[in-house]
């Protein structure tokens, strides 16, 4: 199962994956792919680690997410990536074209193979005023196509506005 959990900042996405996560019964394992590069993204990272089972598994990767998917997708495990935006914010930092296309494409062929449960989180980004520079215009331009791309190969595509859920594509929570 592929879910795909789409929001703006503070929607309860987060918390809406980590329930699925939890009550999936599965073993889970939380893939983070920001890192800590000030004080606010810091608290965030916080936050996020005290809402958290202690026997959850973690891995902290900012780039290689195709890679590490792979190597920690099992039966009976639940993969939960938070989050997609900020991976690819990661990689557009890096100024270097070949390598965003290069684990994008990695992750878009890999997603529909991996065995067990994938929930994947992201920013919604495309819902407000188109930004005025070069570079987060190319983000939000990047986020919306890989998201498209994403939600394809997902059964179940979430929408989460002021907590609450709306289902896009697939089976009801």
């Amino acid at each position: 199962m592929r879910e795909l959990i789409l929001g703006g900042a503070r929607s309860g996405k987060s918390r809406l994956a980590e329930r699925l996560a939890a009550e999936s019964g599965l073993e889970v394992v939380y893939i983070a792919t920001s890192q800590p590069l000030d004080g606010e993204m810091n608290s965030r990272i916080r936050s996020h680690r005290d809402r958290r089972p202690v026997e959850w598994g973690l891995v902290e990767e900012p780039l290689a997410l195709a890679r590490v998917l792979e190597d920690q997708a099992l039966p009976g495990r639940c993969l939960l990536v938070d989050c997609l935006t900020l991976w690819l914010t990661n990689l557009l930092m890096l100024d270097d074209e070949a390598h965003l296309d290069r684990e994008c494409d990695a992750l878009l062929a890999g997603l529909q193979t991996l065995p067990g449960r994938v929930i994947l989180v992201s920013n919604e980004t495309g819902l407000g005023v188109v930004p005025m520079g070069e570079l987060t215009r190319r983000y939000v331009d990047t986020a919306g196509l890989l998201h498209q791309a994403v939600a394809e190969r997902c059964e179940r595509v979430v929408f989460t506005v002021a907590g609450l859920p709306m289902i896009l594509k697939g089976d009801p929570l």
